[in-house]
């Protein structure tokens, strides 16, 4: 029984292994997609979508009748509800890019300005969200609760490119009027990408508390006194 149950945990991991595979690979040519404004790009995005949204139900399913048949506990409950929560966060990072895809399509821009994408660190917006995607399943594959935690410090990058992003495509909309549409376009694309950052910032606690037991949800999130009377006026 025992090893049966073992052989039940690995084709699990292998299952949330291939979901993120499948999220990682839309993210990459939502990336690409994005970049240079190519629309049959964006629309196997849209087509993959399905595969996603098939491999998060059945991986849910699995999980369910995985805790109903073995009632698990310690370890291999924490690992069960991790998947359970990791498959859910990788389904809406692959809405997300899927997200993108459908404002490439609806762009009727030919291409993005050079310096405007410069100014806005686009490219590093994307590079930094795929090396957070990266790193965390090789932690999660490692069982490397440190590597985990190393890369929530990348989500803080993500919070400012958004943040100076809102400026940038203000002052270039109020310059180029035309471009308003393709401004909004972009601004969108930034939420997407910084929301895919919380996720990930989630995935990686859930991998934490996994293999460590420690739970680092809402760290460093408790209000000052001053605050608490702050919100309170």
């Amino acid at each position: 029984m025992v090893k049966f149950i073992e052989s039940e945990l690995n084709h699990l991991r292998e299952e949330v292994n291939h979901m993120w595979t499948l999220v990682y690979a839309q993210m990459e040519l939502a990336s690409k997609a994005v970049l240079s404004l190519d629309r049959n790009l964006a629309q196997q995005i849209v087509v993959r979508e399905r595969w996603v949204d098939a491999e998060e139900l059945k991986i849910d399913s699995e999980i369910e009748d995985f805790i109903a048949l073995y009632t698990p506990v310690a370890v291999d409950l924490r690992f069960v509800l991790a998947m359970l929560k990791i498959n859910n966060d990788l389904e809406r990072i692959g809405d997300y890019a899927n997200g993108i895809a459908k404002l490439v399509k609806d762009s009727s821009s030919i291409k993005l300005n050079g310096e405007l994408v410069e100014k806005l660190c686009l490219e590093e917006m994307f590079r930094v969200v795929l090396e957070m995607m990266s790193g965390l399943k090789n932690a999660l594959l490692a069982e490397d609760p440190v590597a985990a935690t190393g890369v929530l410090g990348m989500d803080d990058r993500l919070d400012e490119l958004k943040k100076a992003s809102d400026e940038i495509l203000v002052e270039y909309a109020k310059e180029n009027l035309e471009e308003m549409g393709l401004c909004m376009s972009l601004g969108s694309i930034f939420r997407k990408l910084e929301r895919t950052g919380d996720h990930l910032t989630n995935i990686a606690e859930e991998i934490v508390f996994y293999i460590d037991a420690k739970v680092l949800k809402h760290r460093g999130k408790i209000p000052s006194s001053e605050e608490k009377n702050s919100d309170m006026e």
